[in-house]
């Protein structure tokens, strides 16, 4: 073994192979982020009555309602559909973050990464 090293000649060469992977692996997550923050993903729900529209952020941009499905004698019928929406619109976020990470880290499961 030699002195302060690893046994066999395992080192230096090894780990600095394994550093840069790592750090090329986090840019390409860092930039994959970035790109899915700055898209959108629509719901519709009602036959197109609701459609809610999350950020990449999960954070909910816009609400449209046709006014069509205003009846002010079911206010809880439109309540329902916009939680519809809005639940799914922030399913397919969800979704499309959790697929794309995968891609990266190959199907790893790392908790805390997204």
């Amino acid at each position: 073994m030699a002195r302060g090293g690893f046994p066999g000649g395992m080192g230096g060469g090894n780990m600095n192979n394994l550093l840069k992977q790592a750090q090329k692996l986090q840019q390409q997550m860092s930039k994959m982020q970035e790109d899915l923050e700055n898209k959108t993903f629509e719901a519709s729900v009602g036959g197109g009555a609701v459609v809610a529209v999350a950020t990449g952020k999960r954070q909910i941009a816009d609400i449209k309602i046709n006014p069509e499905v205003l009846d002010p004698d079911d206010v809880e019928m439109l309540q329902d559909l916009i939680l519809s929406a809005v639940n799914e619109a922030l399913k397919n976020a969800e979704e499309a973050t959790s697929s794309e990470m995968g891609k990266l880290t190959g199907g790893m499961n790392i908790p805390g990464l997204f």
